[in-house]
């Protein structure tokens, strides 16, 4: 069943855009642009004169750069977990061939 767009405002740097979502992610949107608005004014710091495009690309910047550890660390992990199940299939396929062979 798909559902219709709405429109949302949001707000960063005391601008305002609207934004179409489907209903079901309006909250995620809404929480998204907090964290956009949050970056932008700690990049913004106290100048105000900074050009909102420039801002806004080293705010994306910065997103994308904590994406691309948090995948990183995402990707270690699950080699680390592939490892750890092989170990106790290895460790499993022994006991049974043990208790097979008795």
């Amino acid at each position: 069943m798909s559902t219709t767009s709405e429109a949302v405002s949001i707000r960063l740097l005391d601008r305002e855009y609207t934004v179409g979502c489907e209903p079901n992610e309006r909250e995620d949107l809404l929480a998204a642009a907090r964290m956009l608005d949050s970056k932008m004014r700690e990049i913004r710091g106290g100048n105000r004169m900074a050009a909102l495009d420039r801002v806004a690309v080293l705010a994306a910047l910065n997103f994308a750069h904590e994406l691309q550890q948090l995948r990183g660390e995402s990707g270690g992990r699950e080699r680390e977990l592939a490892r750890t199940l092989d170990d106790l299939h290895r460790k499993l396929d022994s006991l049974f061939d043990a208790a097979a062979s008795r």
